[in-house]
């Protein structure tokens, strides 16, 4: 088990926040360079094309930041389609990326120290978790994702270029 008074666990929120926000900007950048079509296109990912992995990747946000702040986020699927416009989905995680940044440097140790109680929408049984554990999950799901979509741009002939957290502008 981890000891979690050895991390500090709101510089990790603060710094996964802000390497959320540059991933995101990097894969929207490349994805913009492609017709809708080619993001459209069905690639056998898990959420089908990139267009549908982007919008997952805000959909999840948004459902397990209103788990954080105690304003569930409601769909009828983790597949359900926010919009089939590009440039709104652009907005739209643009806006997403900066609230989860402000609401990351809203954290205070206590909240990080306590716990979550939610319902998943995958296996609807009630669970609580360790806040430190739900925050490590949410950016963990956040480079999982990423990280499919780096590849399907590259079955689409764009490379997003670095993607490694170390790397990140401002870092050191």
């Amino acid at each position: 088990m981890v000891n979690t008074k050895s991390v500090d666990y709101l510089t990790h929120a603060n710094t996964m926040a802000t390497y959320n926000q540059w991933m995101n900007q990097k894969l929207y950048e490349a994805s913009a360079s492609l017709s809708d079509e080619q993001r459209k296109q069905d690639q056998r990912a898990f959420f089908k094309s990139i267009h549908g992995t982007l919008n997952h990747l805000i959909l999840a946000d948004r459902i397990w930041m209103g788990r954080f702040t105690g304003k569930p986020y409601v769909v009828p699927s983790l597949d359900y389609m926010l919009t089939d416009s590009f440039e709104e989905l652009r907005q739209a995680r643009e806006a997403e990326d900066q609230r989860i940044i402000d609401w990351a440097g809203s954290l205070d140790r206590e909240t990080v120290e306590s716990e979550l109680h939610f319902t998943p929408m995958t296996n609807p049984q009630p669970r609580t978790l360790p806040m430190w554990l739900a925050l490590t999950h949410f950016f963990n799901h956040q480079t999982h994702h990423r990280g499919q979509l780096t590849t399907l741009l590259f079955q689409q002939g764009m490379d997003p270029g670095v993607t490694d957290l170390l790397y990140m502008p401002g870092l050191s």
